[in-house]
């Protein structure tokens, strides 16, 4: 392989010679062969997002030479576009900060403009990656920023969508069911009957509730530190810089950042991470135990609970012919695990920053973008391959209602819990119904247990 020959402080270092990344780049790649994890495409593209916006500010003050930051603006364009993604490699287990990323794209937009201008790759004197593509920045400020435009815009883009797509299912899906009357259960116990109809609207009602709360975590995403450079202070940065940049960055994502109330707080601490990583893993709390409903009340075909008809997208055994599991569900659940296990390395990474900076940003980074896309794909799949297509077997649900034994809870106010339990425990021991027990031991008459053990009054 052909390279060439780049300086640091540190000394040489033999670069690809095709490559646009530079020293610091492969000082990384030699150094963290980790995990194969890399920060995804969508941080890649925030962070060229906020450093074109980052030119065209210094531009506007006069620091950056027109030529120069047309030329860097250009090459942030091409990475926004995706034709250099194969630049970015740099493991998710990185040195603290995310200080490799940030030059990483320094070093990549540097020596495309370099091109643009008629340049080899590594000649800095013609566009330098600190001194040009990083004006006005710091790792510590940018990297914190990007992971909330990234975070941001992949809620706003991606997760409230499913969310909301799945709780508009569930919606309809509760209307649809709503004269079906059932046995309710507690305990994994039977209890007294409900619709399948109000069941439904409750899972629905938690997944409103839940991407409320995500929408309210998203909200606070779009505070960011930008221009805060070093610690906070905004040294080597101009003063209006922040506020041009942040106007040149809205305009590009169409959203509403704004500058961090105090951007020492803000670059101290994670707050906007940690209320969205939380909210997160309430969403996948309640959606895995939807997805563990769905599977229990799907359960059979013969010896299980069987209310539910789930679509049957694949088979579900190497070995037992003609078996079919809950594939959807168990995926669902799968990654609600992943996410909540995400969640706290996002607590331990908050928790253990120091003094002016989070040094542990990049693993942040990684697990929060990484829930907030297994959830919107994840959500997205279990509407479409399950919920969508749930239907009651009614026949089963009408069977499981008439031989339930918690029906004598309806006897409680006429002839007292004790006597109540007399019968529901007989009922259980002869397998008869309760109201054949009620007529073998002559309480109340055929036409008012009627009335009174009619499942559709007790909802």
């Amino acid at each position: 392989m052909r390279h060439r020959i780049e300086e640091d402080a540190l000394g040489r270092v033999n670069v690809p010679a095709d490559a646009y990344y530079g020293s610091e780049t492969q000082r990384n790649l030699d150094n963290f062969k980790i995990s194969g994890f890399r920060l995804s495409k969508d941080f890649i593209v925030s962070y060229a997002i906020l450093k074109k916006a980052a030119a065209k500010a210094n531009m506007r003050t006069g620091k950056l030479d027109k030529r120069k930051g047309n030329a860097i603006m250009k090459a942030c364009n091409e990475v926004i576009g995706g034709r250099l993604s194969d630049q970015f490699r740099i493991d998710a287990y990185q040195a603290g900060a995310g200080t490799s990323t940030n030059m990483n794209l320094n070093e990549v937009i540097a020596n495309r403009a370099i091109e643009m201008l008629g340049g080899r790759k590594g000649d800095y004197r013609i566009v330098h990656p600190n001194d040009h593509v990083n004006m006005s920045q710091s790792t510590n400020d940018t990297f914190h920023s990007v992971i909330h435009i990234t975070a941001h815009t992949m809620v706003k883009d991606r997760l409230l969508g499913s969310l909301d797509a799945l709780e508009r299912s569930l919606g309809r899906k509760s209307k649809e069911f709503s004269g079906i009357v059932k046995t309710g259960r507690t305990h994994l116990q039977d209890a007294v009957p409900m619709t399948l109809g109000e069941e439904f609207s409750g899972y629905e009602y938690a997944v409103k509730k839940v991407r409320m709360g995500i929408e309210e975590a998203n909200e606070r995403l779009l505070d960011i530190p930008l221009g805060g450079t070093a610690v906070g202070t905004g040294i080597n940065a101009s003063e209006e810089y922040s506020r041009f940049a942040i106007s040149e960055l809205n305009s590009m994502t169409r959203c509403g950042f704004r500058i961090s109330e105090n951007r020492f707080a803000s670059m101290q601490n994670q707050t906007g991470e940690l209320m969205m990583v939380d909210s997160l893993k309430d969403a996948a709390i309640v959606i895995s135990k939807i997805a563990g409903d769905l599977r229990i009340l799907g359960s059979g075909p013969r010896a299980g609970i069987h209310e539910l008809l789930l679509p049957e997208i694949q088979p579900g055994s190497s070995i037992m012919p003609g078996k079919v599991n809950p594939s959807v569900c168990e995926m669902m659940i799968m990654v609600c695990f992943q996410a909540i296990g995400n969640s706290r390395v996002v607590e331990e990474g908050a928790m253990n920053g120091q003094l002016e900076l989070d040094v542990f940003m990049p693993v942040i980074a990684f697990n929060l973008i990484t829930s907030i896309e297994i959830m919107s794909n994840a959500v997205d799949t279990f509407n479409r391959l399950c919920v969508k297509g749930i239907r009651a077997d009614e026949e089963s649900i009408k069977k499981g209602l008439e031989s339930n034994i918690s029906l004598a809870t309806a006897l409680s106010p006429r002839i007292g819990y004790a006597k109540a339990a007399e019968i529901a425990r007989r009922a259980y021991k002869t397998g008869k119904t309760v109201k054949q027990v009620c007529l073998d031991m002559g309480i109340l008459d055929g036409e008012e247990l009627d009335k009174v053990l009619d499942p559709k009054n007790m909802v």
